[in-house]
């Protein structure tokens, strides 16, 4: 008891709430409060009584097992904010905006939000024929670019539970809609390193994606572009993903100078 006592004085009052947020942060997936508390060493009573006060804010939801917990909708709210930062965000626009010239297309970046994919960043094409995807759209996971790049960086556990409890409308005629074609899908994307949507989500509508990845080598978001299947062929797109991933480095990088730590 007397250890416990130490490590919990260690830590100040007005930090715990934020080593909690910036542990299920590092984390990456769902997190019990114990696996948590293995960083911090607080008391169980505390560590405890900090997810539920976070739960009841809306910073962090408990996960349907009933045991993990993942980040809420105001947590996720702050990572969107930051992310968009003038600084940031300024650095990340000039990069969409020369690969928009190189491709000629329409890009996006998009962060997965629970349940979608949102789009976080775009620079439009210069043609008067485009598709209306605003900042701040909520696409699919499981028919779009973007959204299977996301599923593609699932572990296979959490792969197979969103496939089998997602509903997969038909959004058209080319939309997958079995689970297995699904999960097979995504396992192809993972290998490939890039996914695409070939009038999955719209019809006459490509796009391609790619992963950007933080230090760690995890997915923060992905890059993508889109464009009419009447100008541009799903296999002159997928000629296009050299630019992506050189434009995605670029964006893992600006990450990592943003990063103090590193």
């Amino acid at each position: 008891m007397a250890d416990d006592g130490e490590k919990e004085g260690a830590i100040p009052t007005n930090l715990r709430l934020l080593l909690v947020l910036e542990a299920m942060a590092e984390a990456g997936v769902p997190v019990t409060p114990t696996e948590v508390n293995q960083t911090l060493g607080l008391p169980k009573p505390t560590i405890h009584r900090l997810f539920t006060t976070l739960e009841n804010e809306g910073f962090i939801q408990r996960e349907i097992d009933g045991r993990g917990y993942s980040p809420g909708r105001r947590m996720r709210n702050m990572s969107t904010g930051i992310l968009s930062s003038l600084r940031i965000r300024t650095a990340r626009v000039a990069v969409l905006a020369k690969l928009a010239e190189e491709i000629g297309e329409t890009s996006n970046i998009a962060i997965a939000d629970r349940d979608a994919m949102v789009y976080l960043d775009r620079v439009e094409t210069k043609w008067p024929l485009r598709i209306q995807l605003p900042v701040g759209t909520r696409v699919p996971f499981y028919c779009t670019a973007s959204g299977k790049m996301y599923l593609s960086n699932l572990d296979r556990r959490h792969l197979r539970n969103y496939a089998l409890s997602a509903q997969l409308d038909p959004r058209t005629g080319r939309t997958i809609t079995d689970p297995e074609v699904l999960i097979a899908e995504a396992t192809e994307v993972r290998e490939r390193g890039y996914a695409t949507d070939d009038e999955e989500f719209m019809e006459g509508m490509i796009a391609v994606a790619v992963p950007i990845f933080d230090g760690n080598d995890r997915l923060v978001s992905t890059l993508s572009f889109h464009a009419p299947q009447q100008r541009l062929s799903m296999a002159d797109a997928i000629g296009h993903v050299d630019r992506l991933r050189a434009s995605a480095t670029r964006l893992s990088d600006l990450l990592s100078e943003d990063d103090p730590s590193s």
